[in-house]
C-alpha cells in the first residue's frame, strides 16, 4: 500500500488531524525561507499533537542546513526521519545520517531523466522526486512523471517518494502511473500555505487508500 506524507504542517489542530486521518508521515519544514517554516518552539507542540492523535512519523525537512542545526532540532523534538531538500552532497548526507542516527530521505529536483542516473548512490532510505522550484517544493506544480517511471524501472529496490503538485484529483493517477513507495503533498490539501483543508485532506487519503 502506498504510504502518505502530508508536508508543511504548521498548526497543532492540523497536525492532530493529519495523524488521525491515517497519514504515515507528517512533514515539518525547518527552512526559514519556506512559506511553511516552523520555529523550534512551535515544532515541539506540533510533534506532541501528531503523536497524541495517531501513529504518523515526524519528518524534519531541511535545506542545506548544518549538522549542528539539524542535530539541535532533533535533540529537541526527536525526529523520526530527516529529509534533505537542498544541494547536500552524498558525503554531507552520510554525515547527517551518522550524527542523527535516523533514516534520511534525499529530495531530487526532477528536471529530466539525467537527474535520476545515480539514485542508488545516495546513502538514504528513500529518494523524493519533486518539481524543480526556487521554493524547494510546495509549489503545487507537477513534473513529467515519465522521469519517475524511469527511476522506478531502473532502481526497483529504491524507495521512491513522489511529490510535486499532487492533489485529491490526480494522486490516484500518479500512483497508477509511477507505483511510488510513498506520495507527498503540501499545497494540494491546503486552503492557504501551511493551513490544511480538512475536506481536501480526507479526500486525498481516500484517493490513495482507494
Amino acid at each position: 500500500m502506498t504510504k502518505i506524507k502530508i508536508c508543511g504542517v504548521t498548526l497543532a489542530d492540523d497536525a492532530a488531524r493529519v495523524s488521525a486521518a491515517g497519514a504515515d508521515f507528517v512533514g515539518l519544514n525547518f527552512w526559514p525561507k519556506s512559506k511553511r517554516y516552523v520555529e523550534l518552539a512551535r515544532a515541539r507542540m506540533l510533534v506532541d499533537a501528531v503523536r497524541a492523535a495517531g501513529a504518523a512519523r515526524v519528518v524534519g525537512v531541511f535545506v542545506d542546513a548544518s549538522i549542528d542545526d539539524i542535530t539541535l532540532v532533533h535533540a529537541r523534538i526527536d525526529l523520526d526521519i530527516v529529509q534533505l531538500h537542498g544541494g547536500e552532497s552524498r558525503d554531507a548526507v552520510g554525515a547527517i545520517v551518522r550524527a542523527t542516527n535516523r533514516p534520511a530521505w534525499k529530495a531530487i529536483a526532477a528536471r529530466g531523466v539525467g537527474d535520476v542516473d545515480q539514485l542508488e548512490t545516495w546513502p538514504v532510505d528513500a529518494v523524493l522526486l519533486d518539481t524543480p522550484t526556487p521554493g524547494k517544493g510546495g509549489s503545487g506544480e507537477t513534473f513529467d512523471w515519465s522521469i519517475a517511471r524511469e527511476a522506478r524501472r531502473r532502481f526497483p529496490a529504491r524507495q521512491l517518494v513522489l511529490a510535486g503538485g499532487l492533489t485529491p484529483d490526480n494522486v490516484a493517477q500518479a500512483i497508477a502511473e509511477v507505483s511510488p513507495w510513498a506520495v507527498d503533498v503540501a499545497s494540494g490539501v491546503e486552503s492557504a500555505p501551511g493551513v490544511k483543508d480538512a475536506g481536501k485532506l480526507a479526500a486525498f487519503v481516500a484517493a490513495v487508500r482507494g
